[in-house]
């Protein structure tokens, strides 16, 4: 697989990245996600510390994540490893 570096923005942070080129689009999407959320949670809980957005966020998508597995929805192990890099990107925030 090819390799591609990018860079990913989240919460007004620049964060590079090397990925494979498969997994662009999803990382991509998945960041565009959180940055929607951010500014959902900012809305509905007029918080504005990135730090505890990002916390919000990173215990819905865990929440949503624990649902599907229970529910058997999630069987990819391509999925879950997306949503840790995700949780990592997350944690490095916090």
């Amino acid at each position: 697989m090819e390799e591609l570096s990018i860079k990913i923005k989240i919460a007004n942070r620049i964060y590079p990245l090397t990925v494979e080129t498969i997994e662009e689009e999803g990382i991509r999407k998945a960041a565009d996600k959180i940055n929607a959320s951010i500014v959902e949670y900012e809305k509905l809980y007029a918080v504005h510390d990135k730090q505890d957005l990002l916390a919000m966020i990173a215990l819905q998508l865990a929440t949503d994540n624990l649902e599907l597995k229970n529910k058997g929805i999630v069987n990819d192990a391509g999925v879950e490893e997306n949503l840790i890099k995700i949780d990592e990107l997350i944690s490095q925030q916090l």
